[in-house]
């Protein structure tokens, strides 16, 4: 294996630049496959539009809006965070099939740096992240949906929802690096019912105390309450719920930075680790 040659007489900041330009190329990679299979964009982008669509109509003439209003106004949030949680599988799928095609033992034979691997995968997720939503918030004006508070706070809800999608894609890095495609694979039933264990599809007050608690304090609640809130969608009072949903906002950046500063360095670690 090459060793890693870092620029000479190269800083802090010389280092992270190098890090960055690396881990672009990777990005760039990620998405010259999608033009040689282009299947999985597709299957990318049709995915949310078939959510809205079913969720919207199937369940919307079966439950009942805290306070009145539309219930596909009152859902599209959920969606929202559900695609956003799916870079988990995104980023697990893709890295765990790099290692077991030996992808990963190329990489390592170049002069890259070590963090560029992963940053590459997730800014590439995140990317298509932004795809999907676009792609789903145009589903979503097209059945109803719509943003009551302004550019600003509608910017700031959509910033929010991609955080955690970058955030939760740096989980399924570290996933991908230690599992098979096969178990990657069989994660993927696991996001719907996670996804519904919150308040995305129906409100919590009338859920049993203890599933309550677990719904609420589900980081997913946090960032549907808070694009609620920046929308202007219809949500469930707060008044006697957990501080999560008291302060998503701030619950959702506090979740966001969390996942953020362990999963990174522990990501990092882990693509080290595989090179011995």
């Amino acid at each position: 294996m090459s060793e890693m040659v870092v620029p000479a007489g190269a800083g802090p900041l010389g280092r992270l630049g190098w890090a960055l330009r690396d881990g672009w190329t990777v990005a760039g990679r990620e998405f010259g496959q999608l033009r040689h299979q282009p299947g999985e964009l597709i299957g990318a982008l049709v995915v949310p539009a078939v959510m809205v669509v079913l969720f919207g109509y199937v369940f919307g003439s079966a439950i009942e809006v805290p306070g009145g209003g539309s219930y596909r106004e009152y859902l599209m949030p959920g969606l929202f965070a559900m695609t956003a949680v799916t870079g988990v599988i995104a980023s697990a799928l893709m890295i765990s099939k790099d290692v077991a095609e030996g992808v990963m033992d190329r990489f390592r034979s170049m002069p890259m740096a070590r963090s560029a691997i992963p940053f590459g995968r997730t800014i590439a997720d995140l990317l298509i992240g932004a795809l999907t939503t676009a792609m789903m918030a145009v589903i979503g004006l097209l059945v109803g949906w719509r943003a009551h508070r302004g550019m600003a706070e509608t910017l700031a809800a959509f910033g929010l929802i991609l955080l955690v999608r970058f955030a939760v894609s740096w989980i399924g890095v570290t996933l991908g690096l230690a599992i098979s495609p096969e178990t990657a694979d069989a994660f993927i039933p696991i996001i719907f019912p996670i996804s519904a264990l919150s308040n995305s599809f129906v409100p919590t007050d009338g859920m049993p105390t203890w599933l309550r608690v677990i719904a609420e304090w589900n980081p997913i609640s946090s960032l549907v309450s808070a694009s609620r809130d920046l929308f202007g969608n219809p949500s469930m009072p707060v008044a006697n719920a957990s501080w999560p949903l008291q302060h998503p906002i701030a619950a959702t950046l506090v979740w966001s930075i969390a996942l953020l500063v362990i999963f990174i360095p522990v990501a990092t670690w882990q693509y080290q680790k595989t090179e011995r």
